[in-house]
């Protein structure tokens, strides 16, 4: 039995991009800036943390603003579901994958995002069954100790444990990062037509069946 770790946004997920457009520029507005997210630079932060396209957006603030405006936003988004759910959608072939990944291995996955948002953001492109109670894990990190707080689930969740091989599948450094804990193969993804980020990857593939010969 091998074990896929999987990053959930901008993997397993599209479109939320414009939920994050919408709910930036609202708390933007809330907070008195003139500055706006465009779309097109949207496009080209996708991937970061909230944090960060404040950082981009509000250069002169401090971290700790940032941090304020992240936080405000994932208030927002949990007090508005709706536009999570008008926007996001199942990524190409993850349902096939997932599906025939479940028959003879076992997956998680890793998010940054919170507990609660997770669950949202699973039921909401149908996925959960994939990834119940045990086996979806929120890192609740939206700051610079990201990596550490991932770093650290996988641990737990490899004590006691042991697989024929690890398969570790994201779109960021970060997720790539993670086979540092127990070895493996990697595989940076990006949505077909987008870049991939910079990271040190074993395969960078564009579509999720690719992630099928190693079943």
């Amino acid at each position: 039995m091998k074990l896929f770790v999987w990053d959930f946004h901008g993997v397993l997920e599209k479109d939320n991009e414009l939920a994050v457009l919408e709910i930036t520029n609202a708390i933007l507005k809330k907070f008195g800036y003139k500055s706006r997210l465009s779309k097109e630079d949207n496009y080209c932060l996708t991937g970061l943390k909230w944090y960060e396209y404040f950082e981009f957006l509000l250069p002169n603030e401090p971290y700790a603003r940032h941090l304020e405006l992240q936080g405000a936003c994932i208030s927002y988004q949990t007090a508005h579901p709706g536009i999570v759910a008008q926007h996001i959608k199942p990524n190409e072939h993850a349902h096939e994958v997932l599906e025939q990944i479940s028959q003879n291995h076992d997956q998680i996955v890793i998010s940054n995002t919170q507990p609660k948002s997770l669950k949202m953001f699973l039921e909401a492109v149908r996925i959960i069954k994939f990834f119940p109670s045990g086996k979806s894990f929120a890192a609740d990190a939206h700051g610079k100790d990201a990596t550490i707080r991932k770093h650290h689930i996988l641990d737990s969740y490899l004590r006691d444990k042991h697989y024929e091989d690890k398969i570790f599948i994201g779109d960021s450094a970060e997720d790539i990062e993670l086979v540092s804990v127990a070895g493996g193969k990697t595989y940076l993804y990006a949505h077909r037509g987008k870049s991939h980020k910079e990271a040190k990857a074993d395969f960078k593939i564009n579509d999720l069946r690719e992630v099928l010969k190693e079943v």
